[in-house]
């Protein structure tokens, strides 16, 4: 029974579940940075106060909030821009992607990539959005879309893969 105790275990549950709160965190920081720059630092302003409050309801370090801050408000730091990409997706499900990134030019071809492998292509401007309403800084559908259990299977890795770039802020489809 030599290399099988109950540490060994733990260390590697331990190991998955700090990468997908990093993974998290990473984003997190990168919104609070953006809106830390555009308020100056200014905790009290809605948009940087809102992403605190996301922050905090992940249980995010304040700490790294903190630094976030102080980092976002420095000259230094790059520009970061607001991203929206639209398709649609499996059983003609519209999906919403948005994200922030500081090179527009490196992350626009990798969610492509992501949507050529499934078949899928971006959709033009505005040709999803009026599907949606944005309530409380997040995307909701008007109209729901009922799409079969094969379709929902495809959504759901898309959306996985998504969600696992690292300048993918957040999905939102009408499913």
């Amino acid at each position: 029974m030599s290399g099988h105790n109950k540490w060994s275990k733990i260390k590697h549950k331990k190991a998955l579940t700090d990468a997908k709160k990093s993974k998290v965190f990473s984003k997190f920081v990168k919104l609070i940075q953006v809106e830390s720059k555009k308020a100056g630092g200014n905790v009290d302003s809605p948009g940087l106060r809102t992403a605190i409050e996301k922050a905090k309801a992940e249980n995010m370090p304040s700490n790294n909030i903190e630094r976030a801050i102080a980092k976002g408000k420095t000259d230094t730091s790059a520009d970061m821009e607001h991203l929206l990409y639209e398709t649609y997706g499996p059983g003609g499900s519209a999906i919403i992607i948005e994200g922030l990134t500081d090179n527009n030019k490196r992350t626009a071809p990798e969610i492509k990539h992501i949507l050529t492998r499934r078949g899928l292509h971006l959709a033009t401007p505005h040709s999803v959005t009026w599907a949606f309403e944005k309530v409380d800084g997040e995307w909701q559908a008007k109209t729901p879309h009922k799409i079969s259990t094969e379709d929902l299977e495809k959504l759901e890795e898309l959306i996985e893969e998504l969600e696992e770039h690292d300048d993918v802020q957040g999905v939102y489809t009408n499913v």
